[in-house]
């Protein structure tokens, strides 16, 4: 396709766009799309920098990522850009439904072709989280935890919703001196530290990613806590042992949509009968995950290869068919993640120097600064969100009654109620 019929066909998507306003400017010459509408309405200005911009755009998230690292294009705020696509984006989910019969079969084989093997796996963590721990050390705060915090109040820290995060976490498990913890992706080592540090749990806890085992390992010494907490450089799927309680922090994601019965699977058997497992999880729409799951994006070509994002439903199906564990509690905690990326964002945009003192380009800053523009606006517009579910064994007794005190709604500071749980089968399981 060339630049002439690229510009029409993009001319012909933006000019339905709804729900926000779109400025391009092209060679000094502005055209403008939709129009800024309620509560927060929604502008982004973006400059076109060379011709490819619209063969580009067209070819999806993909396009979007790889043309705004390459200079093709830029914007004056990347989050509010993002979340106008994300308002607007649902007309196309629609048409790739109603194509999802024709392309199943394509992407179901070409899936097996890459699935997440152990080596593979290995590879693919390496490609993000072996990048250098001098990356994360620039704008994640002391804990290291890369993940969703929880926010106590509007002016809380992200170091202490990071804490809290932990806490609360230890708390759901009813975590308690000489308890044997299994963790699923350790990290930087956080969870396991605070867990035995203050609760005095037995952790064990294994990564696969070689620069988060090191640090990892330091931390503990560190800490003094190296007869308590084992950190393992090994696979989930050829872990052995039984242990009381098991948690796993956004680990699942990059487990591979192939392979989530696998480890659902293994979550179960590495349990006692009465034991207890707290998985906090990004998932998407389950309107959404079939089309997503084996799709070429930006996320998952150019972030975190392999990767793929499950749905509530997957979860819970695979909860009910590949263990004996039920879900007992839910709660959403997406509003926390928006806060915390507009953290890791704002302190990244602000380590520019830093960044080219240690090597990294302005090809990768751009592609980072997108990457966390993109997630803060999908979180921002609920296109995926995060949750703590706690499912456990059938020996379980000590379900939660009602929801934790002191995560009050990080924009507003209201606390919310305690919420329902269904089983797969929709009969509510807890409150």
């Amino acid at each position: 396709m060339n630049d002439k019929h690229a510009r029409f066909l993009l001319t012909q998507l933006l000019s339905r766009t709804q729900d926000g306003q779109l400025i391009l400017d092209e060679g000094g010459v502005a055209r403008t799309y939709g129009t800024p509408t309620g509560a927060e309405p929604l502008r982004a200005h973006i400059t076109v920098n060379d011709p490819a911009f619209h063969r580009s755009i067209l070819k999806g998230s993909l396009g979007l990522g790889q043309s705004y690292m390459d200079g093709v294009w830029d914007v004056d705020d990347p989050v509010k850009l993002i979340r106008i696509a994300a308002r607007n984006v649902h007309r196309f989910d629609e048409l790739r439904r109603t194509f999802r019969p024709v392309l199943a079969p394509v992407q179901t084989a070409v899936s097996y072709a890459r699935r997440n093997t152990i080596e593979r796996s290995r590879e693919q963590i390496a490609a993000h989280y072996d990048l250098g721990n001098d990356l994360y050390e620039l704008f994640l705060d002391e804990t290291m935890m890369y993940s969703a915090a929880v926010f106590p109040t509007p002016e809380t820290s992200l170091h202490d919703a990071q804490v809290h995060k932990l806490d609360r976490i230890c708390q759901k498990l009813d975590l308690k001196p000489g308890d044997r913890l299994l963790e699923i992706g350790t990290g930087w080592g956080a969870l396991a530290v605070h867990a035995a540090g203050k609760y005095g749990a037995r952790v064990t806890t294994t990564t696969i990613s070689t620069e988060q085992h090191a640090l990892a390992v330091e931390r503990v010494r560190a800490a003094g806590l190296e007869d308590q907490v084992t950190v393992l450089l090994q696979d989930y799927r050829t872990l052995t042992g039984t242990y009381d309680k098991l948690v796993s922090i956004e680990m699942i994601e990059a487990v591979g949509w192939r392979d989530f019965p696998t480890f659902f699977r293994v979550c179960g058997e590495r349990l006692a009968t009465d034991g207890v497992m707290l998985l906090q999880a990004i998932t998407i729409d389950d309107r959404a995950y079939d089309v997503e799951k084996a799709v070429k994006s930006f996320i998952n070509q150019l972030i975190f290869p392999g990767g793929c994002l499950p749905s509530v439903e997957i979860i819970s199906r695979n909860t009910a068919r590949q263990s004996d564990m039920r879900i007992v509690q839910l709660e959403d905690i997406t509003a926390h993640y928006v806060t915390t990326l507009k953290h890791w964002r704002e302190t990244f945009q602000a380590a520019t120097t830093q960044l080219e003192e240690r090597g990294y380009d302005e090809r990768f800053r751009r592609l980072w600064v997108l990457y966390l523009a993109y997630c803060e606006a999908g979180f921002a517009e609920r296109r995926i969100q995060v949750g703590q579910l706690l499912l456990a064994k059938p020996g379980y007794r000590a379900e939660p009654q009602w929801e934790l005190a002191g995560a009050p709604d990080p924009g507003t500071g209201a606390r919310r109620g305690p919420r329902a749980v269904s089983d797969p089968e929709g009969d509510v399981v807890a409150a």
